[in-house]
């Protein structure tokens, strides 16, 4: 028998203290650095985008593939390599957590323009409320202490 599978993950994380240190006019770059590892994961990237404080991605997951060691590769390797790039001079890391929400195929074109659409968003809603109403939205339980921690 052939092993199937369709796991699609909206995930979420941001900046330490939610500082605005990634300068959009270089998102590309590591959008670009961030696809590379995905990609090297057997992950398949649908989409990507950010802003200043905070990354949102739609990837699906290889099964063998751990969503935690993903999220820590991800984390670190973009970590360190933000730290050394002169476009993000003020880089100083990602907050602690991270938002990994699964979504069904039929949610996928959805999510993906949302992602699309960051930029305009936050034109009215800040990341503080985007993500709280994005995990209320899939009933997750939020503690408020150590909401965007």
């Amino acid at each position: 028998m052939s092993s199937y599978r369709q796991i699609y993950y909206h995930i979420i994380f941001g900046t330490k203290k939610n500082e605005k240190t990634l300068t959009l006019e270089h998102s590309k770059l590591l959008f670009a650095y961030l696809h590379g590892i995905i990609k090297k994961k057997n992950c398949h990237l649908y989409r990507i985008n950010g802003m200043q404080d905070h990354i949102h991605i739609l990837t699906d997951l290889h099964p063998s593939i751990a969503l935690a060691d993903f999220m820590r590769e991800l984390k670190t390797a973009s970590s360190i390599w933000l730290k050394n790039k002169n476009e993000f001079p003020d880089f100083k890391g990602w907050a602690g957590g991270y938002a990994a929400l699964t979504k069904s195929h039929h949610e996928k074109e959805q999510i993906i323009n949302y992602i699309k659409n960051q930029q305009e968003h936050h034109r009215k809603e800040t990341f503080a409320d985007e993500y709280r109403k994005l995990l209320e939205e899939v009933g997750v339980e939020i503690v408020e202490e150590y909401f965007l921690k």
